[in-house]
């Protein structure tokens, strides 16, 4: 399942900047790090909360694919009789109606045709995945264009909106989904730390480097950015000890010495500590 591309895209994403700002949905369903629903940016209370969440994080995993109603009602009530069942479904969606469609021109905010429910993202609804990975494709176009500031402001964006992983109820599915974004999310994290260091913006490197540490302590990349860092900056003693958690961190996680690379650095910051100014990303 793709999140954005191959997805219908609301036309809220087709004039897009590197803003996070989320009262510019009318309706937003956050799925990372933790679900929450907003409406103008400000927090929605769920009336039968636990069945009005499940079915909006249904909806927003597979919102290029209409859900059909037998899905959702197997989901929601599996042990209930199917008029009772119904009933509540036709219940919950009108109840999402009365409190949402307000803010998108009196717009449902669930669609229902053909025995199949989807969101109406043309009318307003926004899921931060997809806005996530609208900001990433974003900046990678710009990237691509050779325009590095552009698509450096769409990488922060992005990083700024990713509050944490997917929510979701850990089917394979959704564990797949949640991997892949997450992935992304490290992705951005290395781009940001590469290009804050050929900057010179050495404090700001090092975070990204430490966020992207906190996730995967095994990235011998991001290791090396942290190592020139403290060397670049004259804390050689802390370079050489970065090494040494990453020699330690690697061993005890899967029996392994840390790449050449990463040694060959950790011998020119020991050997050649007059040159550690010229060290290169």
């Amino acid at each position: 399942m793709s999140i954005l591309l191959g997805t219908p895209i609301s036309k809220f994403y087709t004039s897009f900047d590197a803003s996070t700002d989320e009262s510019r949905w009318p309706v937003l369903i956050c799925l990372l790090g933790g679900f929450r629903l907003l409406k103008a940016g400000q927090p929605v209370r769920l009336r039968n909360a636990n069945k009005t969440r499940s079915f909006l994080v249904c909806l927003a995993m597979e919102k290029s694919y209409c859900v059909s109603r037998e899905a959702i009602l197997e989901m929601l009530w599996p042990n209930t009789e199917s008029a009772l069942a119904s009933q509540s479904l036709n219940s919950l969606v009108h109840s999402l109606r009365r409190l949402l469609s307000d803010t998108i021109g009196g717009e449902p905010p669930v669609i229902h045709s053909d025995d199949c429910y989807r969101l109406n993202i043309d009318a307003g609804i926004g899921v931060d995945t997809d806005w996530f990975e609208a900001l990433a494709f974003s900046g990678e176009h710009q990237e691509r264009s050779g325009n590095m500031e552009a698509a450096v402001n769409f990488y922060r964006a992005a990083v700024n909106l990713y509050r944490g992983d997917l929510f979701s109820n850990l089917d394979t599915q959704s564990m797949i989904v949640g991997e892949s974004l997450r992935g992304k999310y490290m992705t951005l994290l290395s781009r940001l730390a590469d290009y804050s260091y050929a900057d010179d913006d050495l404090r700001i490197c090092l975070e990204y480097a430490r966020r992207l540490l906190s996730l995967d302590p095994c990235r011998e990349d991001a290791h090396r950015v942290v190592m020139r860092c403290y060397a670049r900056q004259g804390e050689r003693t802390q370079a050489l000890r970065q090494y040494q958690l990453c020699e330690t961190v690697l061993r005890n996680e899967f029996d392994i010495l840390p790449e050449a690379a990463t040694t060959n650095l950790y011998n020119q910051i020991r050997l050649n500590p007059d040159r550690l100014a010229d060290l290169s990303a």
